[in-house]
């Protein structure tokens, strides 16, 4: 129990994602999701979570199903009582708290949320209470507020758990914490924070219960798409050997990545389509973000095909996206409106005139106001020093 191990894998943050694809999935992803979450309720005697599926409708009520599960978890309890009384009356401090730990581990088990919350605190708070078992406790709270989803908690704990770990947190818990951390910030819509971490601990992750290899490459791949360049997606995510391990896996985002990087437009944006469908509408962490990500992505591909043209027709471009003109002259004009994309466009002559900003005058503009805000200031000191 030492290594925290057991104290990071309930409540099974699965469940909660199936719960997600049960109200956002299709047909055929609602009822995977269904089967999935009523295997896991069972296997784990979920009583209170049960409830909470009921009282959401997700499942109609079965009698038999809660008395059973009432009884299951009681019996646990009952017996995680008598483990704790054992080691208050034959063990040290170290041993009453792990007891008391997985008591706590049991109330997340089950879904008892609130009971959960405070069995973790009341340990973490003993006097006795060692580096790492406050680490496992932070984490079992982090755990918990991830499947709950509550921003406030998965922010505190996640602040907390960098005191504990600057402490003196060892290699794996800080690894730990780096995962979780690459997730949250997906979560927030923090790609350029969560691309940086998932770069960082791709070649040692080791939280298969945050979730699985190929779902976290999922989250990880996504937030590069949207912040890293061409070069750098081929180079660290496209060919890094984890990644390719689990692409299989997930097919539509490698589509995704490897036609922007080869130019495949009209490949780019089936893929675009499968990659909302399969992974943004039914991620917890991304499914507030797919029409950004989806209006990011097609602006990269669109900025990155005018890049190699000082113009071109219409036609031509809404033929590299498979897609009518219509929709083509649509969409530029939306994202060169709000100042997305650098280009004109000739309704008459059907043309698309790229104008690339001036980066050098630019920079000799900004470089001109510097100066002058510099000599201001040491005008200003000079005054000073002189009095």
């Amino acid at each position: 129990m030492a290594d925290g191990a057991i104290f990071a894998k309930k409540p099974e943050l699965a469940l909660a994602q199936h719960k997600f694809a049960v109200f956002n999935g299709t047909p055929e992803q609602r009822t995977e999701a269904l089967q999935k979450l009523s295997d896991g309720i069972k296997q784990d005697k979920m009583v209170d979570f049960y409830a909470q599926l009921v009282s959401e409708g997700v499942f109609e009520n079965d009698a038999a199903l809660a008395k059973e599960l009432e009884a299951g978890s009681t019996a646990q309890l009952a017996e995680l009582d008598k483990n704790y009384a054992e080691a208050k009356e034959e063990h040290g401090d170290l041993e009453q708290n792990e007891s008391s730990i997985h008591r706590a581990v049991f109330f997340a088990q089950i879904g008892a949320e609130d009971r959960a919350h405070a069995a973790y605190e009341e340990v973490l708070q003993r006097p006795t209470t060692t580096l790492n078992q406050k680490l496992d406790i932070v984490f079992g709270k982090l755990r918990l507020g991830l499947f709950a989803y509550n921003p406030q908690i998965i922010q505190k704990e996640i602040e907390r758990a960098h005191e504990l770990v600057n402490k003196g947190g060892d290699w794996d818990r800080r690894n730990r914490l780096k995962a979780i951390e690459c997730i949250w910030h997906c979560s927030q819509r923090q790609f350029k924070e969560a691309s940086d971490l998932f770069i960082e601990c791709l070649s040692t992750f080791a939280s298969p219960e945050l979730m699985s290899m190929a779902e976290f490459v999922c989250h990880g791949a996504l937030a590069c798409a949207v912040v890293m360049t061409r070069a750098d997606i081929k180079k660290k995510v496209l060919d890094a050997p984890e990644v390719v391990e689990v692409m299989g896996a997930i097919p539509a985002v490698e589509r995704m990545l490897r036609s922007l990087y080869e130019c495949n437009y009209a490949s780019f944006f089936v893929a675009l389509a499968d990659v909302e469908t399969q992974h943004l509408r039914v991620s917890r962490y991304l499914f507030a973000h797919r029409r950004y990500f989806t209006r990011e992505m097609r602006i990269r591909a669109y900025a990155q095909l005018l890049e190699s043209y000082l113009s071109l027709t219409l036609k031509s471009m809404a033929e590299s996206f498979g897609v009518s003109q219509e929709f083509i002259d649509s969409e530029l004009s939306r994202f060169v409106a709000a100042g997305r994309l650098h280009c004109v466009i000739d309704k008459v002559g059907g043309i698309v005139v790229t104008n690339r900003p001036d980066t050098k005058n630019a920079q000799y503009q900004r470089t001109v106001k510097q100066g002058d805000l510099l000599l201001n200031r040491i005008q200003k000191l000079a005054g000073i020093v002189s009095m």
